[in-house]
């Protein structure tokens, strides 16, 4: 009798637990699977995918809406292997008039290869707070990762001009460096220099002319290997949060601070770089549509992963899941004459 009374009672409350389900709620499932009732909401697979299609939405609105500065200065550039060959870089090509035969400039394969590298953020779940229905904690983490997953071109961007001075380009040198090497047609090498030392200032005309105006002339007087003007005019300032009111005054103001007329007004837009810290500062050339000064090269864009399947040893273990961004790319350094950096510190 007593195990009939008992029969009868789990089947009541039973019964009474499924009246108790709010107007469309999925009913307990029927099917075996891996499910744990709890008072928040059914931990199952269905239910799982159904928290992390959520967050993936959350991540990709974010990753769709990152604004990013990268390219003013930077180019992306596909690639489809392990890495690529910038042989390319080699020269600046111009046009020159044809007498006799054609100067084939032949590229060097191999010179300048960079390997495509990992990118990663990863943010673990705890089980415990889907069982409590606690997810509202990880709306901002899955926004977050997807605001960084689109500031990857300007992480790399950043990275690569932060360590500029000190990272060799297609020619061996450094990308802002004093002897760049120029081969003409008869085997003789010049050096080019599209580096200096002098702080970015604007007391007056004699200053401004040896620190920016300096960058300037020496932007716009490159050639190529055979002597040609480049034809280049530099049209952006990018400077660290410390220098923003000095370029402003060398770029915008009437005057400098002297009080005398300022040449050097309208010359070219100023680029704030929180990245950046220090002295010194760049003037860049990105009026060209073919190349950038700086490149990111991208073998996969950021993309939302996810682990979530409840067998996995992590989910055992730890009682963890995981979601995140991956993606491979590297940066690049484009033609070393389409920029001129100075260290500031003379």
């Amino acid at each position: 009798m007593k195990k009939l009374f008992t029969i009868a009672g789990v089947l009541l409350m039973g019964l009474l637990a499924v009246l108790a389900l709010p107007a469309g709620a999925a009913p307990l499932p029927a099917d075996g699977g891996i499910t744990v009732a709890c008072l928040g909401m059914l931990v199952g697979k269905e239910s799982l995918a159904s928290v992390f299609t959520g967050l993936k939405t959350l991540f990709n609105n974010a990753l769709k809406a990152q604004p990013g500065n990268w390219q003013a200065t930077t180019m992306e550039v596909p690639s489809s292997g392990a890495g690529e060959d910038y042989a390319w870089l080699e020269r600046f090509p111009k046009m020159r008039k044809w007498v006799g035969d054609k100067f084939v400039k032949a590229l060097k394969a191999g010179k300048y290869y960079k390997k495509n590298e990992d990118w990663e953020t990863t943010i673990s779940v705890k089980r415990n707070d889907i069982d409590d229905d606690r997810l509202g904690i990880y709306n901002t983490q899955a926004m977050s990762a997807g605001e960084s997953a689109g500031e990857l071109n300007d992480i790399i961007s950043d990275d690569l001009k932060r360590n500029a001075f000190a990272s060799e380009c297609m020619d061996g040198q450094y990308f802002y460096d004093t002897d760049h090497p120029l081969e003409n047609s008869d085997g003789v090498t010049s050096s080019v220099s599209n580096k200096g030392t002098a702080a970015l200032v604007a007391t007056n005309l004699a200053a401004a002319k040896a620190s920016y105006g300096a960058a300037r002339e020496a932007i716009m007087g490159f050639t190529d290997s055979e002597g040609m003007p480049l034809r280049l005019v530099p049209n952006l300032l990018e400077v660290p949060p410390g220098l923003e009111a000095v370029a402003n005054i060398l770029c915008t103001a009437d005057k400098l601070q002297d009080n005398s007329p300022n040449p050097y007004k309208g010359t070219a837009t100023v680029l704030v770089n929180p990245a950046l810290t220090g002295t010194a500062w760049m003037l860049h050339v990105t009026s060209k549509q073919s190349v950038k000064p700086f490149i990111v090269q991208m073998r996969k864009k950021p993309v939302f992963v996810q682990q979530i399947s409840p067998e996995n040893d992590g989910v055992f273990n730890l009682a963890e899941f995981k979601f995140g961004a991956e993606a491979r790319a590297t940066g690049v350094y484009g033609f070393w004459q389409l920029s001129y950096g100075s260290t500031g510190a003379a």
